[in-house]
């Protein structure tokens, strides 16, 4: 297999995604998955758009996309390779839940047309808690760099509803 049919093989798309992450629109902020490796990276896109919902409040006449959206993405990033790496299971039994940020730094603001690149690196993952370092970056610009914490948990069985 050329290196190309493999990179080819490591990528997800948005409907593959949907498979593993809970999220969906307007809360879905990766579209595709570029390249992962099981217990070490994932490499990833979001395009963004004039349409996004939140350009139409931040902030009329200079849409910027909210920092914490960025965030957000990267910790989506960071919950795919947690699922990918059989950190959580697989099959929606378990949430890979935000569970801390330390060290964050914004560098680039994010504005309609841009590709928004987001990458995480699993750093460790020791009983149900992972710790990432993430970037995001539009072009060689870096736009924010952090370091999340994740929880994996159960979800909750749903009450049965009276008869």
């Amino acid at each position: 297999m050329s290196e190309d049919e493999a990179r080819a093989s490591r990528e997800l798309d948005v409907g593959m995604i949907q498979r593993l992450l809970p999220h969906r629109y307007p809360m879905l902020l990766v579209d595709r998955v570029l390249d992962w490796e099981a217990g070490k990276f994932m490499r990833a896109v979001k395009n963004v758009t004039i349409n996004e919902p939140f350009f139409q409040g931040h902030f009329p006449g200079y849409p910027v996309m909210p920092g914490v959206l960025v965030v957000e993405a990267m910790a989506q990033v960071a919950g795919l390779l947690t699922m990918l790496s059989d950190v959580a299971r697989r099959d929606g039994s378990q949430l890979v839940l935000f569970a801390g940020i330390d060290d964050a730094r914004f560098k680039r603001q994010v504005v309609p047309g841009d590709t928004l690149l987001l990458e995480a690196t699993l750093e460790r993952a020791v009983r149900g808690i992972g710790r990432f370092h993430t970037r995001a970056t539009v072009g060689t610009q870096l736009v924010c760099e952090a370091r999340l914490m994740a929880a994996i948990r159960d979800v909750p069985p749903v009450p049965e509803l009276p008869v």
